[in-house]
């Protein structure tokens, strides 16, 4: 990060209306940060020849080029509307959008993607683009899911907390968020009690240890932001139910790709998976090795 300055955001344009309310929401974001936004189209396109047909597949791929190029424009011009002070590129870029956008992550701060785009099929919950920018990314993702209406200022940040490394990232990651939105951190951390058949007495007081555990995580970021004002949850709780309750009053989600219950196969956790597919409000997963 630099310190929440010249933040380069890429939006991947596709000319949904998913993608419409992620560029809004980019534009809101760089506008915080004095940043620039880059609007990239991926345009996958393979040679086609149509039998009997002589350059019927350059007319078409000249449509899909001109269509392309409307989006982008469109996306620009939103973004004009929205945050007039961010500067804008646009480019159109030929490739599949994943691995157009996963080479884009490492020269971004940022990835920002609508949940679905147009090429989603019926009842897929969230875009198979988004999953796997969010799986695979070098950077932050962010994915704007909800009705693509800016949250209430007062409404929450809320980072999912379990001591792990990428865990302390995420953090790190809302903790700036909140700062700069001027709104209230809320940092949630679960327990389960795997103890079974022995009575409550018998247990040391998980809840008052789990206490201890999340202060000792937050020590020290209340006097870097000292703006920040935290809510503490504790609870004993699935931590995607935990995370998804918050989410329903909040501006942002922030979580880990994996965290200390992932397994070294499995690229994106499941409590993120969760939090990705069922949240009402954005989400970003920040994965290690990403803070810059």
């Amino acid at each position: 990060m630099n310190a929440g300055q010249g933040r380069t955001v890429v939006v991947g344009v596709d000319g949904s209306e998913s993608a419409l309310q992620a560029v809004g929401w980019a534009a809101d974001e760089v506008s915080r940060r004095h940043g620039r936004l880059r609007l990239v189209y991926a345009f996958g396109w393979t040679t086609e020849v149509v039998a009997g047909h002589p350059g019927l597949g350059e007319r078409r791929r000249d449509i899909m080029i001109q269509h392309a190029r409307r989006d982008l424009a469109e996306a620009a011009a939103l973004v004009a509307l929205r945050a007039p002070d961010v500067p804008v590129e646009q480019d159109l870029l030929v490739g599949y959008p994943i691995a157009v956008l996963v080479a884009e992550s490492h020269r971004a701060d940022l990835v920002v993607l609508g949940d679905r785009g147009l090429s989603r099929v019926g009842g897929l919950l969230l875009g198979s683009v988004a999953t796997a920018l969010a799986s695979h990314g070098a950077c932050p993702v962010a994915v704007v899911r909800g009705a693509g209406q800016p949250a209430p200022a007062a409404a929450p940040v809320v980072v999912g907390i379990d001591g792990s490394p990428v865990s302390e990232l995420a953090l790190a990651f809302a903790y700036e968020e909140a700062s700069l939105r001027g709104a209230p951190l809320t940092a949630v951390h679960t327990w389960v009690d795997v103890v079974a058949d022995i009575p409550t007495a018998w247990l040391p007081d998980w809840e008052a240890e789990e206490e201890v555990v999340l202060a000792e995580r937050l020590a020290g970021w209340g006097e870097k932001y000292p703006d920040v004002q935290v809510r503490r949850v504790v609870t004993r709780d699935r931590p995607a139910h935990a995370l998804l309750h918050e989410a329903a009053g909040a501006q942002l989600v922030v979580v880990g790709s994996r965290g200390r219950g992932g397994f070294a196969g499995l690229v994106l956790g499941s409590v993120s998976h969760a939090v990705l597919h069922r949240s009402p409000c954005p989400v970003v997963v920040v994965r290690a090795g990403e803070q810059r």
